[in-house]
């Protein structure tokens, strides 16, 4: 099966952590560890909030608004360092299923990411995974000045596609970045690493090896 499964006109756009990786286990982890570090202990609400949202918005919401943005921006830093040594040496292991060879028999379509991530994770990544080389446009939560559950970094990754939104198709693990994909105009296909199910999800899969999920795609035409 190739790329020319996929209409002409249409675009794949791609979140990073439960869409790429399996990353979500090893943040909670990593939050976990860190937040001890102040004397919090993380309960499994708190966790819960912590999908699909960028980073100052998390450190807020654990360690309060009264932190300055320069102690936002380094709590936030240091958990990510953390994070990032947490899963080195576990890149592959951690791969969401069957996404290497999707990326490869589409990699004639344009493609972007999109991720609330912080950029030295994108990054780390991409890299590490040897993954950049497959998207177009990379875009992570420093570009942005609205992060998911906003349509802004979807449509910026759009328009820097040449694609209009209601051509592109969206993979998404979170209840935000579907609402944030919803909201650009776009079609969304809901991948079960993160959430039993998620609504307003064109379609639902398990990962990228899901014969449902190539029928589905097969089967979208462009909107001009």
């Amino acid at each position: 099966m190739s790329g020319k499964m996929l209409a002409a006109g249409l675009a794949l756009i791609f979140d990073m952590d439960g869409v790429l990786v399996d990353s979500n286990p090893v943040h909670r982890e990593a939050w976990t560890a860190y937040n001890r570090r102040y004397g919090i202990e993380t309960t499994p609400a708190m966790l819960e909030r912590m999908y699909g949202k960028r980073n100052d918005d998390i450190v807020r919401d654990y360690f309060g608004a009264s932190l300055s943005e320069e102690q936002v921006t380094a709590r936030g830093a240091e958990k990510e360092q953390l994070y990032r040594e947490m899963i080195s040496g576990r890149i592959e292991e951690i791969l969401v299923r069957g996404i290497r060879r999707f990326l490869e028999r589409y990699q004639a379509i344009p493609m972007a990411l999109a991720s609330n991530a912080e950029p030295r994770n994108v990054s780390y990544i991409l890299d590490r995974a040897g993954l950049r080389e497959y998207f177009r446009v990379i875009l992570d939560g420093s570009q942005i000045q609205r992060p998911k559950p906003d349509p802004e970094i979807y449509l910026r990754a759009a328009e820097l596609l040449g694609v209009i939104p209601a051509n592109c198709l969206v993979f998404e693990d979170s209840p935000s970045g579907v609402a944030a994909a919803l909201a650009a105009g776009m079609r969304v296909i809901g991948l079960g690493t993160t959430y039993g199910n998620l609504p307003g999800a064109g379609i639902y899969a398990d990962n990228f090896e899901s014969g449902d999920l190539e029928v589905w795609l097969a089967a979208q035409i462009s909107a001009v």
